[in-house]
């Protein structure tokens, strides 16, 4: 998808989407910070989460939609009860801020991603470290790079 005119038209929509979902899912993290374990909020920030994948998916965002399916698995797989203390509030606002700041270094012409991959996976551990896990069994997509 990630070509010419298309793509020039279609980023502006995926970012308006991507930040209203982001803007969802920070709202349900702070929510959290007052309501622990709120059900409501956890799962509004993971169907946030999966509708933000599901929009990078469309314009082949991989290293988005992959982070964003991440977090999201690592949410509904935490073991019962779900405990999500300061350190794990923390650490999923990390995530999300990191996607925000993702979402500013997409290339407006081509649609690439410029990305180190390392921060992703350190935030990634940080979470799996901070909300224990049923199993652990999260396989990654293929991601797919795009240039035009």
């Amino acid at each position: 998808m990630n070509d010419g005119n298309e793509w020039q038209f279609a980023l502006p929509e995926f970012l308006y989407e991507a930040e209203k979902l982001l803007a969802k899912s920070e709202e349900c993290l702070s929510h959290l910070h007052l309501i622990r374990n709120d059900n409501d909020a956890i799962d509004c920030m993971k169907v946030s989460l999966i509708k933000l994948a599901e929009k990078a998916d469309c314009l082949a965002l991989g290293a988005i939609s992959e982070f964003s399916r991440h977090i999201q698995y690592l949410i509904a797989n935490a073991e019962n009860p779900l405990q999500l203390h300061d350190e794990a509030l923390n650490a999923l606002e990390d995530c999300l801020r990191l996607l925000a700041w993702q979402l500013e270094l997409i290339d407006a012409k081509t649609g690439l991603l410029a990305l180190d991959e390392a921060e992703q996976t350190t935030l990634i551990a940080t979470v799996t470290l901070q909300i224990p896990q049923k199993d652990f069994r999260y396989k990654p997509q293929q991601r797919i790079h795009h240039a035009s």
